[in-house]
């Protein structure tokens, strides 16, 4: 049965490594018959969550704020499975993917008792090191917290300059991993 699948990109570089692993990633589940939507996070107007409390009184336009979050939503709602794609920033995520991430709560806000939306989730990384240690622990306890099961976790390191994950193992991972949804 295919599956609905966002992919929220959160790297600035639209050739980049980080992007590299969602073309395999999508290009292996799109060839299982899967639908994929990819959101390029750095090209899209979305400002940063108010933490107004707000959201969630229209769930055809969950927040309050109206931006580029209004593309997402409806998508995101939708999804049987979330992939958050970014490269590795300061040891953890990107700016762009977690301001983002962090305006999803506005779907929550539309259900009485704050409950997420059930998904699948997966993480696809790169970097020019290799330590991951504080994503991982986050995107655990993200996973436990909002209820989701991980399918599967790509991590890439050792690659700084665009084009320098070609050839790599990771990549044919990605593609697998999506074949496998």
């Amino acid at each position: 049965m295919s599956k609905k699948i966002v992919i929220l990109n959160g790297s600035p570089r639209r050739k980049g490594n980080t992007s590299a692993l969602v073309r395999a990633f999508t290009e292996g589940a799109e060839s299982a018959g899967n639908t994929v939507t990819e959101f390029f996070l750095d090209g899209m107007n979305i400002h940063g969550c108010r933490g107004c409390f707000g959201g969630g009184k229209d769930p055809e336009h969950p927040c309050v704020q109206r931006d580029d979050m209004e593309k997402i939503y409806p998508v995101y709602k939708d999804a049987d499975v979330v992939v958050l794609a970014t490269p590795l920033y300061y040891w953890s995520i990107s700016g762009q993917l977690k301001c983002a991430f962090d305006r999803l709560f506005a779907v929550t806000e539309c259900d009485p008792d704050y409950r997420n939306p059930k998904k699948e989730c997966a993480l696809l990384m790169a970097a020019e090191g290799h330590g991951f240690e504080e994503t991982l622990y986050w995107y655990d306890r993200l996973e436990k917290h909002m209820g989701w099961k991980s399918i599967g976790k790509i991590l890439c390191g050792g690659v700084m300059a665009i084009g320098d994950i070609e050839g790599r193992r990771e990549l044919e991972d990605a593609r697998e991993l999506g074949i496998s949804i």
